[in-house]
């Protein structure tokens, strides 16, 4: 007995365990040395006064017995309250086989570059310029020419500007169909690229002018990054920021580079690759992929979008080769 208890004549009052079941102090109060510590905190925070206590077998977290009942009743509303917090990392969905499609897809972009090389010529006029008729000028784009939004993005320089596309966002657009379906894939690729190209045309002086499939790129980037962060936004690991960090390293690090690298179609094809992925999968979340009607219906509606586009370029820049 304490000297102090012993001059006032009182006994030193008693310290019980906290059962590891919140029942009974009479019952068993081995405990993790994590959830006992997890609860001195919110005791801490309540301030109810409480020691820990090891042992052999487990851990103790022990409290007077005048506070015991409103210890126990603090930490059973905290378990009520945090019951299934945090949340189980979400299940791995299945993905769909559609990579010969997606590569099909990619293999007809390079044999339209070729046929860009050809001396096709209309109307038995000279031989059309794809590139003067397709690419995205940012004074013409302005003016109203809304085709040169789409027609740029099917446009390359050349063979290796075209190589170092495909190579490099074949891998994430064949992932990005695998994950979402071809559709609606290929429709916010494109939206991702539409809207890249304008943005860019926005802040780039009249003159400028940019070709190639980039723009849908880095959109794939900043799509598969925002579906990563709303998969992982609730993940104990707290994971979540790591996928938007490492798109924007390799941003920084592949699309900066080049003295012909339009570093704003890049950026905005990644910026709107994110705004339209996260509102996307949260759609997919909750009423899953797009059937298969809604999947053709959309692959169809992107290939009419390039098909008019084209059309519209063509048509409008028929006068100039036939005063040529």
């Amino acid at each position: 007995m304490d000297k102090e208890y012993e001059q006032s004549g009182e006994c030193p009052e008693e310290w019980l365990a906290i059962p590891a079941d919140l029942g009974d102090w009479e019952a068993e109060g081995l405990l993790s040395e994590r959830r006992v510590r997890r609860w001195a905190l919110v005791l801490d925070a309540r301030r109810i006064p409480c020691r820990i206590e090891s042992g052999g077998m487990g851990w103790r977290l022990l409290v007077p017995s005048s506070r015991f009942a409103a210890a126990r009743e603090e930490l059973r509303l905290f378990e009520e309250e945090n019951r299934g917090w945090p949340p189980p990392e979400p299940p791995a969905g299945s993905l769909v086989e559609n990579t010969l499609v997606t590569l099909s897809v990619l293999i007809l972009l390079a044999t339209f570059h070729n046929l860009t090389r050809l001396d096709i010529s209309l109307f038995s006029q000279w031989p059309i310029d794809w590139t003067e008729l397709g690419k995205a000028n940012a004074g013409k784009i302005l003016a109203g020419e809304w085709w040169r939004l789409v027609t740029a993005l099917t446009l390359h320089g050349d063979w290796l500007h075209l190589i170092s596309n495909l190579a490099f966002g074949g891998l994430f657009i064949v992932c990005l169909c695998r994950e979402l379906g071809s559709g609606l894939s290929w429709s916010l690729l494109l939206g991702s690229g539409i809207l890249g190209n304008l943005a860019n045309a926005c802040l780039q002086p009249p003159t400028h002018s940019s070709v190639g499939a980039s723009t849908v790129v880095f959109g794939a980037v900043g799509i598969l990054a925002s579906l990563s962060v709303m998969r992982h936004r609730r993940s104990r690991k707290r994971w979540w920021a790591l996928p938007a960090a490492a798109a924007l390293a390799l941003l920084a690090l592949l699309g900066t580079e080049g003295k012909n690298t339009d570093l704003g179609a890049h950026l905005f094809g990644f910026a709107f690759g994110v705004g339209l992925g996260l509102p996307a999968e949260y759609l997919v979340a909750r009423h899953g992929r797009p059937g298969p009607r809604l999947n053709i219906l959309l692959s169809i509606l992107s290939a009419l979008i390039v098909l008019a586009a084209w059309w519209a370029a063509v048509v409008h820049g028929m006068p100039v080769f036939l005063s040529g």
